[in-house]
């Protein structure tokens, strides 16, 4: 596996310095973090850099949410095959986000080891 381009999507900060600090002990997987606040800025971010290789992605956020981030997100067939993970409070949108394209769900509070290992087991063939 090489390393991995995330683009960590999150309308607050005190999240993504978290979720950047525990990604931080993981330097051995991680190449870089690249952040944003919100859906509309994440899609303007994918569709500039196509090196990402994983999103993070909260669903409750300003302007553009995780649900339609995804909706166009999963129209480009460049995206298809890059992972999604939802981050999230809410567990009673599983199976709406998992039809709207996520490939997984992690509930916050996020803990390291389990996020670690979805990252490692929908990456593990890039």
């Amino acid at each position: 596996m090489s390393k991995l381009n995330i683009l960590l999507v999150d309308d607050d900060t005190i999240n993504r310095k978290l979720i950047k600090a525990l990604l931080s002990h993981h330097k051995d997987i991680v190449n870089s973090i690249i952040e944003a606040s919100d859906g509309a800025e994440a899609l303007e971010i994918v569709n500039s850099n196509k090196d990402i290789n994983l999103v993070l992605l909260d669903i409750i956020m300003p302007i553009l949410d995780g649900k339609a981030f995804l909706k166009h997100f999963r129209t480009q067939k460049s995206n298809s095959n890059i992972p999604v993970i939802i981050l999230t409070t809410d567990d009673t949108q599983k199976s709406e986000m998992l039809n709207y394209g996520a490939d997984d769900i992690l509930i916050k509070p996020i803990k390291e080891d389990e996020l670690i290992k979805k990252i490692n087991y929908w990456t593990q063939e890039l």
